[in-house]
């Protein structure tokens, strides 16, 4: 089952240790207490927040990751441990060493399962997918033709109406896809950390400030569950300033997935994708 995302949305709160439990008070009074063994994740959307160095070690020693959220809903910073395998120097060089065909290959992968993923996501509200489901079918290796972006035009009109434009700076429906996809990206770089890799070393994403470049190629065939929750919070009317909304989207990590294992949620199919990835940098 997948862990606990915590989220401090209140100015004047902290964060404390206090016999395996994770506190959050305000001034003296306990507003909410948790196992620190059930925490995935720490999202911060408000800045008046404090941290005690005992919670945030306690947070790194089980693989926890901790999020700074800006004014606009996307992630401004990410706290993540810097152990997280007993193999991961070893790892780690495979990662690095990993050529250039196989970072192509592999992104072209996460590309098709991306569009297929959105491809579902078009039929599951009833609308048609051909186009989607051509261009995936149109992806080589390293993407040169970037048929994810010429389905991303195709896609965001069907999901969300004619008029919707993707604005990592925009309000309503924007903002909850920047909040679902922080969430999203903390629990990719908690599965790759927990993999041994870095998550710096990417496939495919090259921005020079981003300190999560793998856990950004990851994380992709998964951002269409995120996109149906914005769907749906946007057409009843919720807003982000809601709590209710941020739970909600929160939620994407128990998605339920079909894997050759079996049904898992979300956050554990991105726990065996970055194990699979580490097995392939190694060879095996």
């Amino acid at each position: 089952m997948p862990g606990r995302i915590i989220e401090i949305s209140t100015n004047g709160r902290s964060l404390h240790l206090d016999r395996g439990f994770l506190s959050v008070r305000e001034g003296d009074a306990v507003v909410g207490r948790v196992p620190v063994d059930d925490v995935d994740a720490v999202i911060a959307s408000v800045q008046g927040v404090t941290w005690s160095n005992k919670a945030l070690a306690a947070l790194s020693e089980r693989g926890a990751t901790v999020v700074i959220i800006g004014a606009d809903f996307n992630p401004s910073a990410a706290f993540i441990p810097l152990r997280g395998h007993h193999d991961q120097g070893r790892r780690m060089r495979a990662q690095a060493d990993a050529s250039a065909p196989m970072r192509k290959r592999l992104w072209a992968e996460i590309v098709r399962a991306k569009l297929a993923a959105q491809a579902a996501a078009l039929e599951t509200i009833g609308q048609p997918a051909e186009r989607v489901k051509r261009l995936r079918a149109e992806v080589r290796s390293g993407d040169p033709t970037n048929r994810e972006a010429a389905a991303a035009q195709a896609y965001w009109p069907l999901l969300m109406g004619a008029d919707f434009r993707r604005d990592r700076a925009g309000d309503a429906a924007n903002a909850m896809l920047n909040y679902g996809y922080a969430v999203l990206r903390s629990a990719a770089a908690r599965a790759i950390v927990a993999a041994g890799l870095h998550p710096s070393l990417s496939l495919h994403h090259v921005s020079d400030g981003d300190a999560l470049r793998l856990a950004d190629d990851l994380m992709e065939p998964f951002r269409p569950a995120v996109d149906l929750l914005a769907r749906d919070l946007s057409l009843e009317g919720a807003v982000m300033g809601d709590a209710s909304t941020r739970k909600r989207l929160a939620s994407v990590l128990e998605a339920d997935y079909r894997t050759a294992n079996g049904r898992s949620p979300l956050s554990q199919a991105l726990v065996r994708l970055s194990q699979s990835l580490a097995a392939i940098f190694l060879g095996d």
